[in-house]
């Protein structure tokens, strides 16, 4: 038997309804998705409906699953809308976003960009390898590198201790680490050999974001 926290409300008392009842979990996705979906129109307003929808629910679904897994499972922890669906800090929106980042590059860098297949990167990322080796001279490069080879020490911890809050937080500080790159290290406007190892170190963080999100359950946009 694993042991488990508990739910609680803002007012720090266990989540009921209203009227005292447990809170069905169908109810509880329902409105996470309608929630995500006022964010989606508000950001991304000429998007479709088929996608608005899609958006939505990876986003409301995912903020629902990480606020719980997130937590270490022995704690208690208080469930709040504004925190889960928040675009900062550690919650499934803000990696989603880092994950969103890393497809808009791509887009914005065209085919030639990722022309050369020299590692395997699963089909699923969208992304093709882009260096035969990384050239890392700035400090958020060398962070980023690092923070990305930490990702398979990390499998083993989490499953070895029952402790999916480690790949969470994990994933938060990985995602941290590529927003510092990306602000720091220009990556189209870049020469070369920066150019293709920076787009390198992209297709690795969208790659290992999207494998630690499905770990825990949790789907990626390709926009929000």
């Amino acid at each position: 038997h694993i042991t488990f926290g508990s739910i609680l409300g803002e007012d720090r008392k266990l989540m009921k309804t209203r009227s005292g009842e447990n809170v069905p979990l169908r109810d509880l996705l329902e409105e996470a998705c309608n929630r995500a979906r006022r964010i989606v129109e508000e950001k991304n307003p000429q998007l479709s409906e088929d996608e608005k929808v899609g958006i939505a629910e990876k986003i409301g679904i995912g903020a629902v699953k990480y606020a719980d897994l997130s937590q270490y499972r022995m704690t208690d922890y208080i469930f709040s809308w504004e925190k889960m669906l928040s675009l900062h800090g550690n919650t499934a929106p803000y990696l989603q976003n880092a994950y969103v980042r890393v497809r808009s590059i791509f887009r914005k860098a065209g085919e030639s960009a990722v022309a050369t297949p020299l590692w395997g990167v699963k089909e699923e990322t969208g992304h093709r390898p882009v260096a035969t080796e990384l050239t890392l001279n700035d400090s958020a490069e060398i962070n980023l590198a690092k923070r990305l080879c930490q990702f398979a020490e990390i499998v083993p911890q989490v499953l070895n201790d029952f402790r999916p809050n480690i790949l969470a937080n994990y994933l938060f500080e990985l995602a941290n680490s590529f927003h510092t790159f990306y602000e720091a290290c220009p990556v189209l406007k870049s020469d070369e050999p920066a150019r293709s190892s920076r787009l390198a170190l992209c297709v690795l963080t969208g790659r290992v974001l999207y494998r630690g999100l499905d770990l825990l359950g949790i789907k990626v946009p390709e926009k929000m």
